[in-house]
């Protein structure tokens, strides 16, 4: 099936694993009769869907092989409606199971953001996985783990204190979003207003032309929703140690409202190889400047793609 889409043409396909069918989204080889380009996978986030990435995609799909994808429960992919399924673990399945799909042995390259950046994490954390990922261009979603890690050694820290309080005031809505029928409500009411609130200057004064949502928006904010009960208190206060071989870069935002610059203080501990920007920018980046994230994605790639050569 080919999508005639804002970004670009792009060949959806379905990719079944656990109980789901995942729609990717493959914008192809950027010249047929040339030599394989390196694949990038765009992984999104709450409440966004493949869509995010629209601005993005034809900056990038002249060098790569572009592939996303709705994760699980979002857009145009199914789910069983269990909050279990939406642990990072299956999540983490999920997403090798589409880079599996799209460039069978070959490693990926991985381009994600909010919990789509979460889950990536877990899968870039697992045994073995710098065997199957490239690179991974994280923004504006943490390890859960790393960053309990960091919230129990800040604790501990007295000049780390105040990052800290500034951190849990910040991710505090996270417990609004697990409280039940509360939060579904809210979005089902208040989720038309979305487009609106991102363009506010003093939210992220995204320009409403860039704001590109799917039409099931609203059922995926509260559908959604189940991320957050599946693994935020679970994870940020039991974490775990985990590391990873796969060369990271961070893009941090420095005015993002839920995850604070100082929570990836101690990544250098958990990840062998990072590269980090701050970006005087807000949490919905790849919206509100996507030039600079797919500038930094192409530099980063052919960095990493010339080293391993």
């Amino acid at each position: 099936m080919t999508i005639e889409g804002t970004a670009a043409t792009a060949t959806r396909f379905t990719v079944r694993v656990d109980g789901a069918e995942l729609a990717v989204y493959d914008h192809g080889q950027p010249d047929p009769t040339g030599p394989d380009a390196p694949t990038l996978v765009l992984v999104h986030g709450w409440p966004d869907t493949h869509r995010l990435w629209d601005p993005v995609v034809p900056l990038l799909a002249d060098r790569f092989r572009v592939v996303a994808y709705d994760t699980r429960g979002y857009g145009a992919s199914t789910d069983q409606g269990t909050v279990a399924e939406m642990r990072l673990e299956q999540l983490a399945d999920d997403f090798m199971a589409v880079a599996d799909a799209v460039a069978g042995p070959n490693p990926v390259h991985v381009l994600g953001h909010d919990w789509g950046s979460v889950q990536v994490w877990e899968a870039v954390c697992e045994p073995g996985a710098h065997e199957r990922i490239a690179s991974f261009t994280s923004i504006s979603g943490p390890s859960l783990d790393h960053m309990g890690m960091w919230m129990r050694n800040a604790a501990l820290t007295p000049k780390r204190l105040w990052p800290l309080a500034t951190q849990l005031a910040s991710g505090a809505y996270t417990l609004f979003f697990m409280a039940g029928i509360l939060p579904r409500v809210f979005f089902r009411i208040f989720g038309r207003r979305w487009i609106w609130l991102l363009s506010l200057r003093i939210v992220e004064r995204i320009p409403r032309s860039e704001a590109h949502l799917a039409d099931t928006l609203r059922r995926d904010m509260t559908r959604g929703l189940r991320i957050y009960r599946a693994n935020v208190l679970q994870r940020v206060f039991r974490p775990a140690e985990r590391y990873t071989r796969v060369p990271i870069q961070l893009l941090v935002t420095t005015r993002d409202p839920a995850i604070r610059p100082a929570s990836f203080a101690d990544i250098d501990r958990w990840a062998s190889s990072v590269s980090r920007t701050d970006v005087r920018s807000g949490h919905w980046l790849p919206m509100r400047k996507p030039a600079l994230v797919a500038a930094a994605t192409t530099q980063f790639i052919e960095r990493i793609d010339h080293v391993r050569a």
